[in-house]
């Protein structure tokens, strides 16, 4: 008679800047036979460089975290290591979908997936498929497209946390004048008061 074979484990890192969210992924996830998981962090930045020191098989990240967002850690994370991101969301914009699949991560579920459904996922993906909720799909497939340049993108991103003009040409290392062109092309594109009001629309849109 032959040995049954053991399953493949999947070495997992969970970033999640909510510590209960975090913890109970960890507790849930690891009870799994199949899943271990390696490392955790509560910011992108942090996942980032655990994910270049563990070589995880998976990275659930989730969207909304400090020093880098989910998407941001993607981009660092699959330039450096041969892994897959899950990325993981409450507010599940429709414009985000399109980034994450820009960024080529290979699963987008929201928040309030069960625990054993997330480890199926997680199998799935491990496997080489691609997962995304079908709700966040069909909502991106509605969604409208962004009318914006990638400069204006990036200029409203920086002004979310911004104070100033010369603050976002500083970070973007752009003349002032350059980022006031921007602004205010973003602003009439999107029909706002103010560069605030373009940079939240921007947001709510999933754009940045």
């Amino acid at each position: 008679m032959s040995a049954q074979t053991e399953p493949r484990v999947i070495r997992l890192l969970i970033a999640d800047d909510e510590h209960l969210i975090r913890g109970a992924l960890e507790a849930l996830l690891g009870l799994e036979p199949d899943i271990e998981v390696v490392a955790s962090a509560d910011n992108g930045v942090t996942a980032a460089e655990l994910a270049l020191e563990t070589r995880p098989d998976i990275c659930l990240l989730d969207l909304e975290m400090p020093g880098a967002d989910g998407l941001e850690a993607a981009t660092r994370i699959l330039a450096t290591v041969a892994t897959r991101v899950i990325i993981v969301t409450r507010h599940a914009r429709p414009g985000v979908l399109r980034r994450a699949l820009a960024t080529r991560v290979s699963g987008f579920v929201p928040k309030s997936t069960p625990a054993q459904e997330l480890a199926n996922v997680i199998r799935d993906v491990a496997a080489g498929k691609r997962y995304i909720d079908h709700e966040i799909a069909a909502a991106a497939l509605t969604a409208e497209r962004c009318p914006l340049t990638d400069r204006e993108l990036d200029v409203l991103r920086v002004s979310r946390s911004a104070v100033g003009v010369q603050q976002i040409a500083d970070q973007l290392h752009l003349a002032s004048g350059t980022v006031r062109n921007y602004l205010s092309s973003a602003m009439t594109k999107l029909d706002a008061a103010s560069r605030h009001d373009a940079a939240e629309r921007a947001w709510q849109q999933g754009w940045i």
